[in-house]
């Protein structure tokens, strides 16, 4: 039976991703809205930091202290407060006070505990809720403003006097009262009759539900993941996870959304996101999407983040160099940047182009062909967007395998040289052999504190760019085909299973694959196979009950749904955005 704990937001501060996304998902009350949650839970100590946590996210508070005993407390009464407004204009049960021309109303919902994380642990660990007070850091009373006109300013007296950060009053406010859902009597009666919310919606991961691609509610998913994007620009990786999964929620829900209340009840999303369905109803757009498209320094960002082999983090490095456009990189900062990021320069408007499904099946081809040149025998599978069904893909992704294991230790070499030879591929950005070192056996598990982190996968994989070397040389003397975007990736076939699943599905069909097998079966899952977390031992899940290996790629994967638990999914069910 789950705790029945406060609604709770976790701090993101000091936790590694794979530690945080795992707390995320014992914490039955989490809230990704800080406004909406009772305790703050973080691995902090310090009531200075606390307060830093709380300012940063627009939390402005008074302190309020723990309680004296019983007897202390009514050993006088309390002082009365002036009375501010008429009894009517004042909620029941609240208190009122003045500060800077401001009325603030506060009441017991606005208070908020920042507590250690230890407190949740030693919940669990006892399985009940324990009293906070042994692991509060502070303890404080939202300020909510409702302003009613503003204060002059008293003559003479500088708008910065008796700040002593010396930070204009001008600019620091309270934090607003946060806006609430509310129906018209003709949306409520419209609610009843919603359809219901299917069963496989409330499972707790999302590579658990049927998520198909180009979903009723595309265009309002476009939306959000606009938003996604922009909190991934500004360093917000709790709200990159919060949207992530709304998206997936909505993404995977199989009707037409016709009510910002049918959004409120779908798991993982809530009346934040059902505000933002109902301004986009009306407006078309979003407010902050909007903003961030006329926001010059977004802008910059935006542009950076669109460069192969640039992530956020990176973005925002070269902003702060100074840079504002791809000449600034290449005048200031050429000899600074990766080759990769060299490349995503040179090539920028080619390979931010789609590349259509003819194109991408050809490319797979031409792999394919040249790896039965090398050695008969290679199977392929185009795996990525490709798969789940896009009409178009932004890269192409295919895996090579071959029943003989020794076909495919260091094949990796082999393949991109007969594909420079041809001068399909024009650059081999990176080449990495990490599997065949190590035998072509899964990475093995050290334990939940290991320091050596891994990646994404494990397998022998390149990433280069391709172009297509024939044309009509006749037009012109040059190859005017556009460069791509390819990776190639050699999987054992003894785990080519785990290999096209962990290539398929996207995001956080993944991010949710990898938390399911390490909360739900105490395992670990790579691309490059899965292992038990106790003792880091190989866990074979694609050889048959005869003892026979899987006698094709997708019998493989088939097996590898079957034995962690799962429903088989196609990869066209596999589009959690």
């Amino acid at each position: 039976m789950a705790l029945d704990f406060p609604t709770i937001y976790l701090l993101p501060t000091h936790l590694e991703v794979d530690e945080l996304l795992e707390l995320e998902t014992q914490i039955p009350s989490l809230t990704y809205d800080i406004h909406e949650a009772r305790v703050v839970l973080g691995k902090i100590s310090k009531k200075a930091r606390a307060l830093f946590e709380l300012r940063a996210r627009g939390i402005l508070t008074d302190e309020v202290h723990v309680p004296a005993p019983l007897h202390v407390r009514h050993a006088s009464p309390p002082a009365k407060r002036r009375r501010l407004s008429s009894p009517s204009r004042v909620p029941k049960d609240t208190h009122v006070g003045v500060a800077s021309g401001h009325v603030s109303i506060e009441d017991d919902d606005a208070r908020v505990q920042v507590v250690r994380l230890a407190w949740f642990a030693d919940s669990v660990a006892k399985q009940t809720v324990l009293p906070v007070s042994d692991y509060l850091i502070y303890q404080g009373r939202k300020k909510q403003v409702v302003v009613t006109h503003p204060m002059a300013n008293p003559e003479g007296m500088s708008k910065n006097e008796g700040r002593e950060d010396g930070e204009s009053t001008a600019t620091t406010a309270y934090t607003k009262i946060p806006p609430l859902l509310k129906e018209t009597t003709s949306e409520h009666e419209r609610a009843i009759a919603l359809p219901p919310i299917p069963d496989y919606l409330h499972t707790a991961y999302s590579c658990q539900r049927p998520t198909h691609y180009n979903p009723p509610n595309e265009a309002f998913i476009g939306q959000l993941k606009e938003m996604r994007t922009i909190r991934s620009l500004e360093n917000d990786k709790v709200g990159v996870r919060a949207y992530s999964t709304s998206i997936a929620s909505i993404a995977a829900y199989p009707y037409r959304i016709s009510e910002a209340s049918e959004v409120a009840r779908l798991p993982g999303c809530g009346e934040k996101i059902a505000l933002l369905f109902r301004q986009w109803k009306t407006d078309g757009y979003l407010d902050d999407v909007k903003k961030a498209d006329l926001d010059p320094k977004l802008s910059v960002l935006k542009l950076f983040y669109e460069i192969w082999g640039v992530a956020a983090t990176t973005a925002r490095e070269f902003y702060n160099r100074g840079w504002r456009d791809l000449d600034d990189i290449v005048e200031y900062g050429w000899d600074t940047i990766s080759r990769e990021q060299q490349i995503g320069v040179k090539f920028y408007e080619e390979l931010k182009e789609k590349i259509l499904r003819a194109e991408v099946e050809s490319i797979g081809g031409t792999v394919l062909d040249h790896a039965n040149k090398l050695r008969r025998g290679y199977r392929m599978v185009i795996v990525g967007g490709y798969r789940r069904g896009k009409a178009a893909s932004g890269d192409v992704d295919i895996i090579l395998s071959h029943p003989d294991e020794d076909a495919t230790q260091h094949f990796i070499t082999d393949i991109v040289g007969s594909l420079e030879k041809d001068n399909f591929i024009t650059h081999a950005l990176k080449i990495s052999n990490q599997n065949s070192e190590r035998g072509q056996v899964p990475v093995t598990w050290k334990g939940q504190d290991s320091k050596v982190k891994h990646g994404f996968d494990t397998l022998d994989k390149a990433l280069v760019v391709w172009q297509n070397p024939i044309w009509d040389r006749s037009a012109g003397s040059k190859n005017p085909n556009p460069h791509r975007r390819v990776d190639i990736i050699v999987s054992p076939w003894k785990t080519v299973g785990c290999a096209v699943v962990g290539w398929t599905g996207d995001t956080t069909f993944e991010r949710d694959l990898r938390m399911y097998c390490k909360r739900e079966k105490r395992l670990k899952f790579d691309s490059s196979g899965v292992r038990r977390t106790n003792d880091g031992g190989f866990v074979d899940l694609e050889t048959g009950p005869d003892g026979r290996p899987a006698p094709d790629i997708i019998t493989a994967e088939k097996r590898v749904f079957e034995r962690l638990g799962l429903e088989w999914r196609p990869p066209e069910e596999r589009c959690t955005g």
